[in-house]
C-alpha cells in the first residue's frame, strides 16, 4: 500500500527573515520527504508563516505598516531561501489565511462543546507606560525555578521550566523597561488538566515510535506532581486582550486566540489551502486512517507540540500526529552559540551570495544529523574537509575518472556485460540498499552518508586496481577499458541514487549526464545495460577555504559598544559642527490624533519663538511626563512636512538596536542649570 504522508516543519514567526536554524530544520525534513518520494510514497509537505501576535503588531507599528503589510513583506523574502537551498515544500501559506481563521474557530467550538474551555478572571501583567497587557514574550525576569536572568515570561531557555509570567522574579517590560503592574482580565483556558486530557496524553506520548526517548524523559517531568500536589499538567491560557493581531474568539468581542493556539492549526490550514488549489478533498484525506501526520520541530517548542497540540486535535475530533521529530540547535566550533556580531553567525543569504554551493551545506548538515535530540555543530575546517574529501574526492571523482574514456573511445556506449569482477562490485553496492533505506527512514542521515562513502571507497579501490588510464595506453585492451569504465559509471549511478535525497540538484545534473529519467530507489535494482551516456561536464567544485573566511567575516564595524549596537563609521570634526544641537524646554506635549506612534512637542529653544516638533516616543512617555522638562534638539534640521503638520526639528533620544537587551526609548535630559538656547559643543 502506498504511504500517505502529511509532513510539516515548525512555522517560522513572520517578524524576521530565515536564520540558519530554519535552514537546518527545513533541510532535515526535506531530505526525509525526498527519500519518501523516491520510495513511491504520496507526500504533502507544507508550511506557513506564523503571522499573529503582539510582537508582529508592535514591529508593524514601528515600521509604519499594518500587520498584514508587514507580514506580506517578510513572506515575500521566503522564496529566495527555499529555492536557494532546494527545499521542496508543496505549499507555503499564512496563519492569517481564511482557512486558518475558519479552522481555528471550528476547533475552538469543538473544544468548548466538549466542556474543555473554561473562563477565569486572572491577574495579568500590564505595562503602565504602553497601556497594554503584556504578552508572555514581552515580559522578562529571573526564572522562578533556576534563577537564570533575562528569561521570557513563559519558559526558561536555561533549564526548560514552563511557568506563568507572574511567577518571574524581578519582571520588567521588554517594550519600555517599566516594572509591570497586575491588572485583572477575563481569560479563556483550555483545560489540559482535565482527567480526560491527562489520560489521553499519557497513552498518546507512550505509543512506541511516536516520540524520541529524550523527549519522553522530558515529558515525564511535565506530568509529575510533587508530594504537595503541585506541578503536573495545568490549564492553558488561550486568550489575549485587545489590542492584538490575531483571530477573534467567537462570541467574545475584544478577545483573541493566543498565537500558540492558531499557529499549529496553520499546519492543517496550509494543507487545506494546498488541496483547495488542486481540487483535492482535505477532509477525506485527514479522515483516512492510513494518512500519517509528521512534524519536524526544534527542541524549544516540544511542550506545545507534544501536549497542547495532540490534545487539541483529539478532543476536537481530529487526527493526532503519528510522529513529532525533535532536533537540537545549530552551534559553531564545538558548541558556541552563533553570533553575527562576533563573526560566528552563518547567514544563509550571505552563504548563497558568496557563490557557495547550497548542496555543500545540505551534505554537511546531513552528515551531522541523527535521530536524537542533539545539537549540530558547524566547524568551518571540518566543513571544507568533508565536502572536498567526500563529495569531490570520493564521489565525483568516480565519474570524472571514467566518463572521458567512454565518451572519447566508445561514443558514450556502456558495455552490456561487465564480467564477474565488475558485477561482484555492483552487487555489493546494491546489497547495502536496504540498510541505507532504513537509515534514511529513521533519520540517521549521518550514518547513511558514512555508509555511502564507504561504498565510494570500495569503488575507488576498484578504479585504482584496474587503472583505466593505463588500460587506455595498451593495445587490445579496448573491451576491458570499456567494461571497467562501465562499472565505474554504474557504481556512480547507484551512489547517486543513494545520495539523491541529500543532493537533489547535483543528482539532477547526473541524471542529465547519464541520460536517464529521474531516479527512484527501485532503479538501483536494475542495470543500465545497453545504454549510451552523455558528455561529462564537471559536476562540483572544491570548497575554497577563503570562502569560509568571507562567510564568517564580522560586520565592518571595528568599534563596538559592550551590550549595544556597533559604532557608526568615523566622521571628522567638521561633520559634527554642521549639526546645531540646542537645549530646549518642552513647553507642551500632546497626543497626535490618528497616530499611535507620535507625540506633538512644543519647544522653547531660546529663540523668542516656539517650535513644533513631532517625535515617535509615544510608546515610552505620556504627555504629562514631558511637560516642563529640558531636552536636546537638532535646531538646524530642515523643516519636514508630515501628515499631521510641519516638524521643525528633532528631539534626541537613546534606544538600543536590540530592544531585548535594553528595552525602551529614553529622551535626553541636560543637567540642572542648562537653559533653553544653549548650544551643545
Amino acid at each position: 500500500m502506498t504511504r500517505k504522508l502529511f509532513v510539516t516543519t515548525a512555522l517560522p514567526y513572520a517578524n524576521a527573515n530565515f536564520h540558519i536554524g530554519h535552514i537546518m530544520e527545513y533541510t532535515q525534513a526535506d531530505i526525509w520527504v525526498r527519500f519518501q518520494r523516491m520510495m513511491g510514497s504520496e507526500v504533502h509537505f507544507v508550511c506557513a508563516d506564523d503571522a499573529h501576535g503582539a510582537p508582529i503588531m508592535i514591529s508593524a507599528e514601528k515600521a509604519g505598516k499594518t500587520p498584514q503589510e508587514f507580514v506580506a513583506g517578510i513572506a515575500a523574502g521566503r522564496k529566495q531561501y527555499l529555492d536557494g537551498f532546494h527545499i521542496s515544500f508543496d505549499n507555503w501559506s499564512s496563519t492569517d489565511s481564511a482557512e486558518n481563521h475558519a479552522l481555528s474557530k471550528e476547533i475552538y467550538k469543538s473544544l468548548r462543546a466538549n466542556e474543555l474551555i473554561s473562563v477565569k478572571t486572572i491577574e495579568q501583567f500590564f505595562d503602565p507606560q504602553k497601556s497594554m497587557f503584556l504578552p508572555d514574550r514581552f515580559i522578562k525576569g529571573e526564572c522562578p525555578k533556576c534563577g537564570a536572568k533575562d528569561q521570557y515570561g513563559d519558559s526558561c531557555e536555561v533549564c526548560g521550566a514552563v511557568y506563568s509570567p507572574t511567577e518571574l522574579h524581578n519582571p520588567f517590560s521588554v517594550l519600555t523597561g517599566a516594572t509591570p503592574v497586575l491588572k485583572s482580565s477575563e481569560h479563556y483556558f483550555f483545560r489540559l488538566s482535565d482527567p480526560r486530557c491527562v489520560e489521553f496524553l499519557e497513552q498518546w506520548t507512550q505509543t512506541p515510535g511516536r516520540l524520541q526517548g529524550e523527549v519522553l524523559n522530558k515529558i515525564k517531568e511535565w506530568f509529575t506532581k510533587d508530594e504537595d500536589g503541585n506541578g503536573g499538567l495545568g490549564d492553558w491560557d488561550i486568550s489575549r486582550d485587545a489590542p492584538y493581531f490575531g483571530i477573534e474568539i467567537p462570541d467574545a468581542p475584544g478577545k483573541y486566540f493566543y498565537v500558540w493556539l492558531d499557529a499549529p492549526i496553520g499546519y492543517l490550514a496550509s494543507l487545506k489551502n494546498y488541496f483547495e488549489k488542486s481540487g483535492r478533498d482535505f477532509d477525506a484525506f485527514m479522515a483516512d486512517e492510513n494518512t500519517e501526520q509528521v512534524h519536524f520541530i526544534g527542541k524549544d517548542i516540544t511542550y506545545f507540540h507534544t501536549l497542547f497540540w495532540p490534545a487539541m486535535l483529539q478532543f476536537s475530533g481530529r487526527k493526532t500526529p503519528n510522529h513529532v521529530f525533535v532536533h537540537g540547535f545549530l552551534t559553531i566550533n564545538g558548541g558556541e552559540k552563533m553570533s553575527k556580531s562576533r563573526g560566528t553567525g552563518l547567514d544563509p543569504l550571505k552563504y548563497l551570495s558568496l557563490g557557495m554551493n547550497a548542496e555543500w551545506l545540505r551534505y554537511y548538515l546531513a552528515a551531522k544529523l541523527n535521530s536524537k535530540v542533539e545539537d549540530v555543530d558547524f566547524n568551518p575546517d571540518d566543513f571544507v574537509a568533508r565536502v572536498n574529501s567526500d563529495l569531490v574526492g570520493k564521489y565525483i571523482n568516480i565519474a570524472s575518472r571514467a566518463a572521458g574514456f567512454l565518451s572519447k573511445r566508445f561514443g558514450g556506449q556502456l558495455s552490456a556485460d561487465v564480467g564477474v569482477e565488475g558485477n561482484t562490485l555492483l552487487d555489493a553496492l546494491r546489497a547495502h540498499k536496504g540498510q541505507i533505506l532504513e537509515l534514511y527512514e529513521t533519520r540517521e542521515f549521518g550514518k547513511a552518508l558514512r555508509e555511502i562513502m564507504l561504498l565510494a571507497d570500495r569503488v575507488n579501490e576498484y578504479v585504482d586496481q584496474n587503472k583505466p588510464w593505463e588500460l587506455a595506453k595498451l593495445e587490445g585492451k579496448g573491451q576491458v577499458l570499456q567494461d571497467v569504465c562501465t562499472v565505474c559509471i554504474e557504481a556512480f549511478r547507484l551512489l547517486s541514487i543513494y545520495l539523491k535525497p541529500v543532493l537533489p540538484a547535483l543528482v539532477a545534473q547526473v541524471e542529465n549526464f547519464l541520460q536517464v529519467a529521474p531516479m527512484r530507489f527501485d532503479d538501483a535494482d536494475r542495470v543500465l545495460g545497453d545504454h549510451r551516456i552523455g558528455v561529462y561536464e564537471h559536476l562540483m567544485q572544491r570548497v575554497d577555504p577563503k570562502l569560509l573566511e568571507a562567510l564568517f567575516e564580522p560586520p565592518a564595524a571595528p568599534k563596538v559598544v559592550p551590550g549595544g549596537e556597533d559604532i557608526a563609521p568615523e566622521i571628522k570634526i567638521d561633520d559634527f559642527t554642521k549639526v546645531d544641537l540646542r537645549v530646549a524646554r518642552i513647553v507642551k506635549a500632546e497626543l497626535v490624533e490618528g497616530s499611535d506612534k507620535l507625540l506633538r512637542l512644543t519647544l522653547d529653544a531660546g529663540e523668542g519663538r516656539l517650535r513644533n516638533v513631532f517625535s515617535g516616543i509615544r510608546s515610552a512617555y505620556k504627555p504629562e511626563q514631558l511637560e516642563g522638562k529640558l531636552t536636546v534638539m537638532v535646531a538646524n534640521l530642515a523643516p519636514r512636512k508630515m501628515k499631521f503638520g510641519v516638524s521643525e526639528g528633532m528631539v534626541l533620544a537613546a534606544s538600543d538596536a536590540d530592544e531585548k537587551t535594553h528595552p525602551g526609548v529614553f529622551v535626553l535630559e541636560p543637567f540642572p542649570g542648562a537653559v533653553p538656547g544653549m548650544r551643545i559643543r
